[in-house]
C-alpha cells in the first residue's frame, strides 16, 4: 500500500473516532442538561417565547405578586427531580400539595400559555420549558436583565409531595444550604446569587415571626436582626397576630428586581433566617459583598448565568418523559 493511501486511511480513521466520541458525549449529557439549547423551537414553534411572554405580562400587570411566584415555581421545580414541570401535576399527594409549595402563585399563567401554544403548535412545547421561560420573563418585567434560555426539556411523569423534603427551607443553616445546593451541582456563589431572587416577593409572618420574640428559646429576638428594623417587623407581625400576613423580603423593593436585597442583608434587614445567615457566615458573606452597592449590573449578569445552570438540573430530554397536552396531568 502506498504511503499516501495509508495516510488517507489513518486520517479517515481519526475523523471517524472523533465523530463517534462527539456523539457519545452528546448522548451522555442527555438528562444532565446537555440536551437543551437556545433556539430549540426555532423551526417547530418559532413564537414560543413571545406567547409565554404575553401570558406572563398580562398576569403581572394585573397582579404583581405573580412575578415572584413564577420565579419561585421554577426554583422549586428544578430542586425536586430536576426541571421537569413535576410541580404542575395535580393530585392528592403531588409536589403541588406539599407545604413548601402550598402558597405558590402563577399556575394559571403556565396553563394559559400552554393552552395558546397547543393551538399554535400542538404537542411541541413542554410545560417544563414554559416554566423556565416564565421565570425569566418575570425577572425582566420587574426590572431585571434578560438572558437566553436553553430549551428542549421534556415533562416528568412522577410528582410526589414527599420529594419536596429536600427543598431549601426558611430556617436552614448555611451548612445545610450549601449541602442542598451542592447536591444539585450548584456552588456557594450559585447559592448566594439565586437566593437574590428574594429581591422580589414576600414571606408570611408564620415563616419568620419566631425570630422576633423568642428566638431559640432566648425570650428575645434573633441577634442577626438590626435593632432598628425589629420594631417594623413586630408591627407587621405582632406576637400571636395574623400569621398569614405577608412582608416584603427586600424592604422597599418587593416589586423591583435588583441588588438592594444584599445591602439589606448587610444592614441586618434580612427577613427570613436562612437569608440573614448569608451575611453572618464568612463562606457566603464574600459573595454578598460582591453584589452590594454599585454592583447591580454584575448581579444581574450572574443571576442569568446561575438560572441557566439551575435550569439544567437533571433535565429530561430526547426520549425521556413526555410533552404534556395539559400541564396539570400526564397524557
Amino acid at each position: 500500500m502506498e504511503l499516501s493511501s495509508l495516510n488517507k486511511m489513518v486520517a479517515l480513521l481519526v475523523l471517524l473516532l472523533a465523530t463517534l466520541t462527539t456523539l457519545s458525549l452528546a448522548q451522555g449529557n442527555r438528562g444532565s442538561g446537555g440536551g437543551t439549547r437556545v433556539g430549540f423551537y426555532s423551526s417547530t414553534c418559532p413564537r414560543v417565547e413571545s406567547i409565554v411572554q404575553s401570558a406572563v405580562q398580562s398576569a403581572v400587570r394585573a397582579n404583581p405578586t405573580i412575578a415572584p411566584g413564577l420565579l419561585r415555581m421554577f426554583f422549586h421545580d428544578c430542586f425536586v427531580n430536576g426541571c421537569d414541570a413535576s410541580i404542575l401535576l395535580q393530585g392528592p399527594s403531588t409536589e403541588r400539595t406539599a407545604g413548601p409549595n402550598s402558597l405558590l402563585r402563577g399556575f394559571e399563567v403556565i396553563d394559559a400559555a400552554k393552552t395558546q401554544l397547543e393551538t399554535t403548535c400542538p404537542g411541541v412545547v413542554s410545560c417544563a420549558d414554559i416554566v423556565a421561560l416564565a421565570a425569566r420573563d418575570s425577572v425582566v418585567l420587574t426590572g431585571g436583565r434578560s438572558w437566553q434560555v436553553p430549551l428542549g426539556r421534556r415533562d416528568g411523569l412522577v410528582s410526589q409531595a414527599s420529594d419536596t423534603a429536600n427543598l431549601p427551607a426558611f430556617n436552614d443553616s448555611i451548612t445545610t444550604q450549601i449541602s442542598k445546593f451542592d447536591n444539585k451541582g450548584l456552588n456557594i456563589q450559585d447559592l448566594v446569587t439565586l437566593v437574590g431572587g428574594h429581591t422580589i416577593g414576600t414571606a408570611a409572618c408564620a415563616l419568620f415571626s419566631y425570630r422576633l420574640y423568642n428566638f431559640q428559646n432566648t425570650n428575645g429576638p434573633d441577634p442577626d436582626i438590626n435593632p432598628s428594623f425589629l420594631p417594623q417587623l413586630r408591627a407587621l407581625c405582632p406576637n400571636g397576630g395574623d400569621r398569614s400576613r405577608r412582608v416584603a423580603l427586600d424592604t422597599g423593593s418587593e416589586n423591583s428586581f435588583g441588588n438592594s436585597f444584599y445591602d439589606n442583608l448587610r444592614n441586618g434587614r434580612g427577613v427570613i433566617e436562612s437569608d440573614a445567615k448569608l451575611w453572618s457566615d464568612r463562606r457566603t458573606q464574600r459573595f454578598v459583598q460582591g453584589f452590594m452597592g454599585q454592583s447591580g449590573s454584575r448581579f444581574n449578569a450572574e443571576f442569568g448565568r446561575a438560572m441557566v445552570k439551575m435550569g439544567n438540573i437533571e433535565v429530561k430530554t430526547g426520549g425521556q418523559g413526555e410533552i404534556r397536552r395539559v400541564c396539570t396531568a400526564r397524557n
